[in-house]
């Protein structure tokens, strides 16, 4: 195991060990720079009937807050079942300890918003809670928000199968449309606290086009109803000056993961991810601990996530991306990091999941003799994108002080023909040995 290591670590090339700390004058500038002052309380009573949905019951007292120029939305303790709901400037959502949101499971309670899902610009369900082009918006407190995902769990594997019949795996998982939890657009100052998310539909806090964002003691339980597909924990998706701490999160899929559109698209909206500090949180189960990208089009720069902690998630540090999507993953130091029964410790992969990007001919003549052209986002996902333009790279990383016990690979790298995962300058300085066993 000890020359599989040094054979794997000789493929990351140790250009130069750089001390990045005299260049992370930035991090100290993260996080909301406001929070909503005005105390002025808006209260949404409990009906007594937890069947009942009171989404515009909810929306009334947000509306309410933000005409009186701000305030507290608040609930007497109780059980309310919600579609989507939609925060506004200067308003704070607190939901205390005896309060609990039920997510509706009718697809028609959450309308359908102009977004980004996975690196493409579409129309997809809004969120269970939304901030969109707001400011100065917390919103905190002890309670639990579940959103009840199963129903869309269930959507996407049925979707799935039909697909994959078809030939058409690769785009399933934009057209099995899902509802995410919390959505932050094109916002800033902007605060989460404190709250339990259970049970995402789909991804669970998404973080988009957005900047001054602090994500603070949030714990993410979604796998209490089973596994559901692509229940994400924190996205940071084309967003900057975030700090996200104190978080807990259990998944099935990439529990911190920062992403800057995708392929084509991604390369046309050309937003980056940048100045993002992630510390003092726990991974559980999940995909990734941090994971940069799949991804990657707009560039993601400027990253320190520091005395992190994973138990028996499939990855702890995790780099992805494939040709086409293009960007550059750069200026991240990752330090004092544990982490238990992790399989791998470290991952480099420039050939993740390569992109789809072809019709089957049946589908193609199905859709022909029915007169209908191609959707909008699979022409998106389609579209070529010339190689030099969608050659990914990753620069300029350090990964410090890691220790990793009972896992299976310590460093693992995957290149492609003309992206050797040596071309990449990551490096990695180990204080104590990565324990493995196989």
């Amino acid at each position: 195991m000890l020359t599989r290591i040094i054979l794997i670590l000789s493929i990351f090339i140790m250009i130069q060990a750089c001390d990045q700390t005299k260049e992370l004058d930035w991090a100290i500038k993260v996080g909301a720079q406001r929070f909503p002052k005005t105390e002025k309380t808006f209260l949404v009573k409990a009906s007594g009937d937890s069947s009942k949905t009171v989404t515009k019951d909810i929306q009334d007292a947000i509306d309410a807050c933000a005409l009186a120029g701000g305030g507290i939305v608040t609930f007497s303790p109780g059980v309310y079942v919600t579609g989507s709901i939609f925060i506004k400037s200067n308003v704070h959502l607190r939901i205390d300890r005896e309060v609990l949101l039920l997510g509706s499971q009718d697809f028609d309670d959450y309308p359908e918003i102009k977004t980004r899902i996975a690196g493409i610009e579409t129309t997809w369900p809004a969120a269970l809670i939304n901030v969109i082009d707001a400011q100065n918006v917390a919103v905190t407190g002890e309670g639990i928000v579940n959103a009840r995902g199963k129903f869309c769990w269930n959507k996407y594997w049925k979707m799935r199968e039909e697909y994959v019949a078809k030939g058409l795996r690769w785009i399933v998982d934009y057209d099995a449309k899902r509802v995410r939890t919390l959505l932050v657009q094109n916002a800033s100052d902007v605060t989460l606290k404190g709250l339990t998310f259970k049970n995402a539909g789909f991804w669970t806090v998404q973080l988009l086009y957005s900047h001054h964002l602090t994500v603070d003691g949030l714990v993410i339980k979604n796998n209490e109803d089973g596994s559901g597909p692509s229940t994400d924990g924190i996205d940071v998706d084309s967003s900057s000056w975030v700090l996200i701490q104190n978080c807990d999160i259990d998944c099935n899929d990439d529990n911190f993961c920062l992403k800057a559109g995708r392929d084509a698209d991604g390369l046309r909206v050309n937003r980056p991810t940048f100045n993002v500090v992630i510390r003092d949180c726990i991974a559980r189960r999940g995909h990734g601990l941090i994971t940069f990208g799949s991804e990657t089009s707009g560039g993601i720069y400027n990253v320190e996530a520091y005395n992190l902690k994973a138990y028996g998630t499939s990855t702890g540090i995790r780099f992805k991306s494939t040709q086409g999507r293009g960007g550059t993953v750069r200026d991240a130091y990752i330090h004092d990091i544990q982490m238990h029964n992790v399989r791998e410790a470290v991952k480099l992969d420039y050939d993740w999941y390569p992109a789809y990007n072809t019709v089957p001919e049946t589908v193609r003549r199905q859709l022909e003799a029915e007169g209908r052209e191609f959707p909008k986002h699979w022409k998106a996902l389609m579209q070529p994108v010339p190689e030099e333009q969608g050659t990914p790279y990753i620069r300029n990383i350090t990964i410090r002080n890691i220790k990793a016990v009972d896992s299976e690979t310590a460093i693992s790298a995957n290149g492609r023909k003309n992206q050797p995962a040596g071309s990449s300058s990551v490096v990695i300085i180990l204080k104590k040995p990565i324990h493995c066993w196989k």
